[in-house]
């Protein structure tokens, strides 16, 4: 793997690209990424649309009005595709506005280019077109489907990707006699087509789904997990978690976590069902079990549950979030799909067991019944039956023990980081092979 052609760390320049530096599950991993690359002594830096922080290796695109214009545009023509309907607006990304980035000094002073979330009006498919034909080494994490797919981020059950994406079901009519995934497919052929690019899935089940598609044919697809400090993320007191963020240390506290609790995708209805069936059959349960709910809307759906609900809405401090993992009896994410979620390997390695749906990387994440339970897909009754099991049948400790032996062997920051330094030597090894 190491060959004459193989840059040595020290001297690596890697510049990691993504939409936000801290809003989402893509900034979070891209952000873990670039801190561990630093530390291990590879030059990183990350270039984003929306910087939040004061951190000198990560780069603000410049021009607030433009980029925000980029924004509108793609939402406004997905707009009219939608038939003016908002239902499905933030659903479908069609990469029609961007910032060529190749003319700043961080992009030209970069020996690999590490793609992310890129979308939402940072880059459109013709500034990617640009970077490929640098000739610079381009790999793309995947933190959903969509660089395999025409224009969605979720496929929820649709195979049309496998042969080319047409009539998509988010569209009215399929998008009738405008076919704006066809169209957007082809675009996306095309680019791929002229360029090498080496995608990395975060999880062994995307990794299948994106050598199906028809559009990475041909593509080098590997598998990497997201990275996450487990100097950072670990198990601690749970009463002094619980006093901390004002939650009762007398009872077992289910934890729900999202970025916007009100998402369907999440799932939060299969929890409230879940809760709802098993107050009925164990009422007990309402005097020892409560709901701990934390993300945006979380004061919407907290007088939905049948047991005590603690809504506490976005937090973004990291030493909080870690405290109400600890502060946690089980986790909680019923989603109905998933690639690898990060909140599951936080709470795994805070010590927190895990219950989640058959669905995506979950099964890859939680080992049923050893750290955690997989529910069956969409079966409120089996979800139930794992919140059930976690609580008053397993082993709390040996559950506990488990979530954080599987992190630590799978996802530990230096694990992940060398596995991705591995991928850029090669990168970097072809690139010198077609010189």
């Amino acid at each position: 793997m190491f060959n004459s052609f193989s840059y040595l760390c020290t001297t690596m320049r890697v510049l990691i690209v993504n939409t936000s530096e801290q809003a989402g599950g893509a900034a979070v991993a891209a952000s873990r990424l670039m801190h561990a690359l630093n530390n291990y002594g590879v030059k990183a830096k990350m270039l984003v649309r929306d910087k939040s922080t004061d951190e000198i290796t990560v780069v603000g695109l410049k021009g607030h009005l433009r980029q925000r214009w980029h924004f509108l545009w793609e939402r406004l023509v997905i707009f009219m595709h939608l038939h003016f309907k908002r239902e499905r607006l933030f659903e479908l990304d069609i990469a029609n506005a961007g910032t060529d980035i190749t003319k700043l000094p961080e992009f030209q002073e970069a020996d690999i280019i590490h793609l992310h979330w890129i979308n939402q009006g940072m880059l459109s498919l013709s500034d990617i077109r640009k970077i490929l034909k640098t000739g610079k080494p381009v790999v793309w994490t995947m933190h959903d489907i969509w660089p395999a797919t025409s224009i969605c981020h979720l496929t929820l059950g649709c195979s049309y990707f496998r042969t080319a994406c047409h009539h998509c079901k988010y569209l009215p009519d399929g998008g009738g006699n405008r076919d704006l995934s066809a169209r957007v497919w082809k675009r996306k052929q095309a680019l791929l087509d002229n360029g090498n690019i080496t995608f990395v899935a975060c999880s062994k089940w995307l990794e299948q789904e994106a050598k199906s598609s028809a559009l990475l044919r041909g593509q080098t697809v590997v598998s990497i997990p997201n990275p996450i400090d487990v100097n950072v993320f670990c198990p601690g007191s749970r009463e002094e978690a619980c006093q901390a963020e004002g939650l009762p240390s007398d009872k077992r506290l289910i934890l729900f976590v999202c970025q916007r609790v009100t998402n369907p995708n999440k799932g939060m209805k299969y929890l409230i069902d879940a809760c709802k069936k098993l107050a009925a059959e164990k009422p007990e349960m309402k005097d020892t079990t409560g709901v701990v709910i934390l993300g945006s809307h979380a004061d919407e759906v907290a007088g939905e549950l049948p047991f005590p609900a603690y809504p506490l809405g976005y937090v973004a401090d990291r030493q909080r979030i870690v405290r109400i993992y600890r502060a946690a009896s089980m986790f909680v994410l019923p989603s109905l799909s998933e690639n690898l979620p990060n909140t599951i390997m936080e709470a795994m390695a805070c010590g927190v067991p895990c219950l989640g749906f058959r669905v995506g990387g979950i099964p890859e994440e939680i080992d049923h019944k050893k750290n955690g339970y997989v529910a069956d897909y969409r079966s409120v009754d089996d979800l139930a039956h794992g919140i059930d099991w976690i609580l008053n049948e397993a082993d709390a400790q040996t559950l506990s023990t488990e979530a954080v032996r599987k992190v630590h062997h799978h996802y530990a920051t230096q694990q992940v980081m060398v596995r991705y330094i591995e991928v850029y030597q090669e990168a970097l090894a072809q690139k010198h092979l077609k010189l």
